[in-house]
């Protein structure tokens, strides 16, 4: 069994509250955001590629997260 120093725990829990963070962000986000474009896609079509853009914007919250996480866990190893 391989023991890590503390150092170590600390980087892994602040790579799974980056994660974390970035995924509960971006599903409050989206939520709200997908509940409008909806609303707004039933009211014309034409609409459905701009609400697309504007639903898929804060996946960038997730891709930082995920960014920052494997940051940190470079640094473990």
């Amino acid at each position: 069994m391989r023991h890590m120093d503390p150092v170590s725990g600390m980087l892994a829990i602040g790579a799974g509250i980056a994660i974390a963070g970035g995924a509960l962000g971006t599903g409050l986000a989206q939520k709200d955001i997908g509940t409008a474009a909806v609303g707004a896609v039933a009211e014309n079509t034409k609409l459905f590629g701009r609400s697309l853009v504007f639903l898929v914007v804060p996946e960038t919250l997730v891709i930082f997260g995920f960014v920052i996480a494997f940051m940190l866990y470079s640094k473990i190893i």
